[in-house]
């Protein structure tokens, strides 16, 4: 994990740039596809819904939340990806709705520089990179 300096156009970019997004998310679907069968089931994106933690903590803060209400959230969060609601999501189901989320961030954060703390293998930083060093980002 490092700090990094990112606003609205650093996101933007990236989502722009075509190619490097897709390579990017490409990527990360391939490492969450862990049976290898090029879909995403519900139990292959909870793992990734889970290891980021975002409902459990609060600035970092670890938050006891109800385990009903989390599971909620965690199958919402499944179907908002399966567009064709299927039970499982393809590539191109994951990097559209990655993209809406990604620039849903970069309207949220606007185009003030603000720093935050990026894991090294996110998407976020992927974009950081990408803006610092476009031939070497994906």
């Amino acid at each position: 994990m490092s700090v990094e300096i990112l606003d609205g156009a650093t996101i933007v970019g990236f989502v722009e740039d075509e190619e490097a997004f897709n390579v990017c998310v490409s990527d990360l679907f391939t490492q969450l596809d862990t049976d290898k069968d090029g879909l995403l089931s519900y139990a292959e994106m909870l793992k990734e819904l889970q290891r980021l933690r975002v409902f459990e903590t609060h600035f970092g803060v670890d938050v006891k939340r109800d385990p009903d209400e989390l599971a909620r959230v965690y199958e919402s969060m499944f179907v908002q990806f399966d567009h064709d609601l299927n039970g499982r999501v393809d590539l191109e189901e994951f990097k559209e709705e990655t993209k809406q989320i990604m620039l849903a961030m970069a309207n949220g954060l606007g185009f003030l520089p603000v720093q935050m703390a990026l894991e090294h293998d996110s998407l976020l930083m992927k974009a950081v990179q990408r803006e610092y060093c476009p031939k070497i980002a994906a």
